[in-house]
């Protein structure tokens, strides 16, 4: 009784209370149903506070684990920590690098946040170039080559493109000290890219579109032009004639990534306004339909590390709808879509199971900061 009392005030407080008559807005009388309208969510210091607690509960918690490379030999049967003394928590080790990521988004935007030391302490005592260069010996074996690629070499540019750009001496000194491992991971990049002949198009860890949206993001701020030329090709190779894309199909079962959205997502980012505006008209025309709907990714146990998967999916959509809102006033409507997908999902957070409790925070909050970045 205590957690549907803790769900229904969170939904209350974070997306702000409306009465009947302003959750509804009048549609054309041509269409069938009027479309329900949800509050934007609001990202305060009061929701950063709850959000701290998940990565603050996993980065540090070594079981459960699950590893997932290739052993040479019995000598490579050694605790995680052994080789990833920075990622060694949150289930497994790309989750506990957006957890790192979360932890210094949440952080960066508020200072003022009650955890701000403990945070400030694990980040500094972790994030350390004695730590870093474990990390850099395990991706440079041979062996662990496809280590990771590429969800978890995304979240780490996206990890390293945070401190990057946060105006904090802590911040500038841990850059420098993960730069060495951002730098492996580029080269695994460039390695990679010219040789995937097709995209990945699922909805899970390795789809394509959302290994290079992330990418990018990292090339245009640190000015690896290169690494952007490189990212701009093989979107155009692999996206560029696509069409109709059949997004009616989703979700799959485990999906947390929308194989369609994704696409757009890397789409909008490489292409100029004229491109992508007849890009998007031929692979998705039923978004710029101002009575356009898409059904919330529903989950059935939350318990079920793969169930809950779905939950990622809300969130993973939400930042896409706003994404391509803000860049493209044309889609505004889709912004009310973010908010039913985040209104569905953000309430299960704080009180979610460990199966999504380790990861699920990442996406809610590059969901709001999607919504709330200037």
């Amino acid at each position: 009784m205590k957690k549907y009392y803790f769900l229904l005030l969170s939904v209350l407080l974070f997306f702000g209370c409306k009465n009947d008559a302003s959750n509804t807005i009048n549609t054309d009388e041509s269409l069938e149903t009027s479309i329900k309208k949800f509050p934007e969510p609001r990202f305060t210091v009061a929701e950063a506070n709850k959000l701290i607690e998940l990565p603050l509960h996993c980065v540090g918690n070594a079981y459960p684990y699950k590893p997932s490379h290739t052993l040479a030999s019995k000598a490579n049967l050694v605790e995680p920590k052994s080789v990833h003394p920075i990622f060694y928590g949150c289930f497994d080790w790309h989750s506990a690098v957006h957890g790192y990521w979360s932890m210094v988004s949440l952080l960066k935007q508020f200072p003022e946040i009650d955890k701000a030391s403990e945070v400030r302490d694990l980040l500094t005592k972790n994030i350390t170039p004695e730590n870093v260069a474990t990390e850099v010996a395990f991706f440079e074996k041979p062996i662990n080559k496809s280590f990771e690629r590429t969800y978890g070499w995304a979240w780490l540019l996206k990890l390293s493109e945070a401190l990057h750009t946060w105006d904090d001496p802590m911040a500038e000194q841990l850059s420098k000290n993960l730069k060495p491992l951002a730098d492996v991971i580029v080269i695994r990049y460039k390695e990679f890219l010219p040789k995937l002949n097709y995209p990945i198009r699922v909805g899970e860890h390795t789809n394509t579109a959302f290994g290079l949206a992330f990418a990018y993001d990292y090339a245009v701020t640190f000015g690896d032009g290169d690494l952007k030329q490189l990212i701009i090709n093989r979107a155009r190779d692999f996206y560029i004639n696509d069409k109709n894309c059949p997004i009616n199909w989703e979700p799959s079962g485990y999906d947390f990534l929308s194989p369609c959205l994704e696409e757009i997502d890397i789409m909008r980012r490489i292409l100029s306004h004229k491109e992508f505006t007849h890009w998007i008209d031929t692979f998705l025309p039923k978004l710029a339909q101002e009575n356009y709907q898409l059904k919330v990714g529903e989950v059935s146990d939350r318990s079920d590390g793969k169930l809950v998967h779905l939950d990622g999916l809300n969130f993973s959509r939400a930042w896409v709808f706003y994404g391509l809102a803000k860049q493209f006033p044309k889609y505004n409507h889709l912004k009310n879509i973010a908010n039913e997908h985040l209104a569905y999902s953000y309430p299960n957070l704080v009180d979610d199971s460990y199966e999504g409790g380790h990861w699920l925070g990442s996406f809610a909050i590059y969901a709001l900061n999607t919504l709330h970045e200037k």
